[in-house]
């Protein structure tokens, strides 16, 4: 009988003419390299599954069956059989079962079925991005060719030419957008849809784990202003939510759409064969417990990927990351001759056009990977991938499995590796890779009525429709509404009418147009543009925060693997200018953090320290730049950055240590301030896997009890953790209420650590010398002057 070659044996030699192909043979390579073998700290075989299946249901129109028989289809899974049968029973839907399990299907079923026996009914899908918008509607547009039905569907963004936008209004029986768009672009304009808000049938919300912190929080009152202005037109429209597998999708939709949802969690589709990695890159400096780049080591082993003809997708954390690994596969391409413009970066900023040729090249093949931000997390149809390699974790095991089930979703074996970085959860994920295969899904956990979100959405309710005095607002009670209209009366934003029947009345009054000041994502609202002087023309865009850090003047701009400097920022107008250059640098901004304490909500004092919880004041400057030489990642250079700083209100939760503390540790005051910093890492790390949310979500600044201590000898040093989103979404006052806890579980982690002074995975390196403590001995010195024990 013939056998498949497998690839060299483990320590073969191999000719230099031959090649390893495929996933099997890149494992075996791996596992007999000296340099990875030892590193795969988990090496893991997921078994396949077998489908479920279920007949087509009997009230399924015949012209939707038409069409999914046209698809190849002769019964559908069990779970989507399932979220059909709730839907037509009335029920609110959403259904959480895993990436490429066919959950479009189970919101489309429904929608079609009603297009089809009802001409006047109307569908709106929410996306979370354009892509994915994009994409569906390309799906959606064969769907209604093969069912026979007349209806259209367009996507309504910000791409949309005008003359498809006004026969989206007037003609089109499914809407396909974003909340962004929904908020500014329909909802303030909603008399110009009366037709389609009138037969309004169904609101689906796909990747409804995507909805988290702050942006599913504007989300929830975006909802709550759809169906205030849905009823107005005579509708009342069910919610059909998916979702990627999550702790509590239940709940989460609950609370977004406010109404009892049903749960569809059991997957009847097949699952293939998944080989799951975690690679944990060598230590190279153990005093400071510093490990490879995860950078370099993510795009090396994507190399071995692509040389082996392994179509992958390679996550990194950041623009700036995505854009260096795109440089440095290419790189590793061109060497062995196989065409660089195989891999392309796919990230936010780019422009729609660019965007959508990525998206159709990898769908037909022509591109074999691809690098991208979370962009591509969701689940857009990039056809089919063998592999996925995430450079750092995610943030999440939600997001950790979303981006693996991007592998393997047409069946068949599939290779899932994640590279960890020295950051300190990084590394907690590293020691404990085997817990990764039983890990619950992280809850996601929004804030609706958060009063700084609350009132914005209010104030775009006012102006879409007058409030009535015994008026709730969803799921919000009508005296709470009548307190924050009184309110934004005395600010003279709304203007309060009394009938002759003796009822109130709140009428918009202001000249602003309110939506356009509120930004769902929490970031500026307006975007800068790039544009090439060597070319005069627009190369892409970046958001307000963003262009802080990467387009400063003289910062090195990186675009699709081509590096720019920026000539010149318009920050007034909004436009950056960049030159094409050929560095062997690349630019990463610093900048410097000051928290000031506004209101105390709530304090707790203990003997030797003190914590409290309250509003505080965010203010964030760039201050300057480093230059990174590529490949060896070296320090070249400085540069000083002069922009306006960045402010935000948020909420936060901090630790004070009593100056006398500081002075009985008998160490110098410098090494004090570097061990609470070390400790304040430590404590990020604990919050950060305890609140289950992704470490970026926690801010985190050393500073004084009210300010930041600086040109002052003797002050109280306090270590803040602060939400790092406007207004906050909780995650402060659930960390002081937890408070204990986190500071034990802090010393656990520096106890259980097996470094010896300091390291990435507790408080961070810090230098060792004959005359000084280091950092993780002079920060448990800390926590046993303050009394903080251990758990165990």
């Amino acid at each position: 009988m013939q056998t498949r070659s497998q690839g060299p044996f483990v320590g073969e030699r191999k000719s230099p003419w031959q090649r390893v192909h495929g996933v099997d043979a890149v494992l075996e390579q791996w596992r007999g390299d000296r340099h990875v073998g030892p590193n795969l700290v988990l090496d893991e075989m997921l078994p396949s599954a077998e489908a479920s299946f279920a007949p087509f249901p009997e009230t399924l129109s015949p012209q939707v069956v038409t069409a999914l028989k046209a698809r190849g289809l002769s019964s559908l899974y069990t779970h989507q059989a399932e979220a059909y049968e709730l839907s037509q029973a009335g029920r609110d839907v959403v259904v959480a079962t895993p990436t490429a399990s066919g959950k479009s299907l189970c919101y489309l079923l429904p929608v079609l079925n009603s297009l089809a026996l009802d001409r006047e009914a109307r569908a709106l899908f929410l996306f979370p991005t354009k892509a994915l918008s994009r994409d569906q509607e390309a799906a959606l547009h064969t769907f209604l060719e093969q069912a026979g039905l007349e209806h259209g569907a367009v996507t309504f963004d910000g791409d949309t030419p005008a003359d498809a936008r006004r026969s989206a209004r007037e003609r089109s029986g499914v809407i396909l957008t974003n909340p962004d768009m929904l908020h500014t672009g329909i909802l303030p304009h909603h008399a110009g849809w009366a037709r389609f808000f009138a037969g309004l049938r169904y609101v689906v919300v796909d990747e409804l784990h995507a909805y988290r912190g702050v942006f599913g929080s504007h989300l929830a009152n975006v909802l709550r202003r759809l169906e205030r202005v849905a009823k107005f037109h005579g509708s009342t429209p069910k919610f059909l939510c998916a979702s990627a597998t999550i702790g509590n999708p239940k709940e989460h939709a609950s609370k977004m759409t406010g109404r009892d949802v049903q749960l569809v969690s059991e997957s009847g589709a097949p699952r293939g064969e998944r080989r799951v990695l975690v690679y944990n890159p060598p230590v190279v400096n153990a005093e400071l417990g510093i490990r490879q780049s995860y950078i370099k080591t993510s795009a090396r082993l994507t190399a071995d990927l692509v040389k082996a003809g392994v179509p992958t997708l390679l996550f990194g954390q950041s623009r700036n990351g995505v854009e260096v690994m795109l440089k440095y596969l290419r790189d590793a391409l061109a060497q062995v001759r196989i065409d660089p413009d195989v891999v392309h970066a796919y990230r936010g900023g780019y422009l729609p056009h660019a965007r959508r040729e990525i998206e159709n090249r990898l769908r037909h093949g022509e591109v074999k990977c691809v690098v991208a931000t979370s962009a591509l997390e969701l689940g857009i149809d990039v056809g089919s991938l063998d592999a996925v390699v995430c450079a750092g974790w995610p943030g999440s095991v939600a997001a950790l499995w979303q981006r693996f089930g991007r592998a393997g979703r047409r069946q068949g074996t599939s290779l899932s590796l994640m590279v960890a970085s020295s950051a300190p959860v990084d590394q907690y994920v590293a020691a404990t890779a085997k817990s990764l295969l039983s890990a619950p899904a992280e809850q996601a956990r929004i804030d609706p009525d958060n009063v700084e979100v609350l009132v914005q959405h209010l104030k775009c309710a006012a102006f879409e429709l007058p409030f009535e005095g015994d008026e709730g607002f969803r799921d919000v009670p009508a005296s709470q509404v009548r307190d924050a209209l009184g309110y934004l009366t005395e600010h003279r934003v709304v203007h309060e009418v009394t009938t002759p029947g003796g009822k109130a009345t709140w009428h918009w009054s202001a000249d602003a147009y309110p939506a356009n000041d509120v930004s769902l994502r929490s970031i500026g609202w307006d975007n800068f543009v790039i544009i090439d002087l060597s070319t005069d023309k627009t190369m892409a865009e970046m958001d307000w925060r963003s262009t802080h850090t990467m387009l400063h003047e003289q910062a090195i701009y990186q675009h699709e693997g081509r590096q720019f400097q920026v000539e010149k920022l318009d920050f007034e107008n909004h436009k950056a200018f960049v030159r094409p250059v050929e560095p062997d640098y690349y630019t990463d901004a610093m900048t410097f953090t000051k928290v000031t304490v506004m209101s105390r909500a709530q304090e707790a004092k203990a003997p030797t320290y003190e914590l409290g919880t309250g509003d505080v004041s965010v203010v964030e400057r760039v201050v300057g730049y480093k230059k990174i030489k590529f490949h060896t990642h070296e320090n070249v250079g400085y540069g000083d950055v002069r922009l306006p700083e960045m402010q935000m209100h948020t909420t936060a939760v901090w630790l004070t240590v009593p100056e006398l503390v500081v002075q009985l540790l008998n160490a110098p005051r410098p090494d004090v301030m570097d061990a609470l910093r070390g400790l304040l890492s430590a404590m990020h790390t604990v919050a950060a896997v305890g609140l289950m949310v992704d470490p970026r979500d926690l801010g985190q600044c050393v500073g004084g009890r009210d300010g930041d201590g600086r040109g002052s000898t003797l002050f109280d040093p306090t270590l803040y953790l602060y939400d790092s989103v406007p207004g906050g979404v909780g995650l402060a006052s659930r960390l002081f209420d937890e408070r204990e806890s986190v500071l034990r579980r802090t010393r656990d982690l520096l106890d259980g650590c097996a470094c010896d002074e300091g390291c990435p995975a507790c408080v961070g390196p810090g230098a060792i010398d004959a005359v000084h403590r280091g950092r993780k001995t002079l920060a448990l010195a800390v926590l046993s002057a303050l009394g903080i024990t251990s758990l165990n």
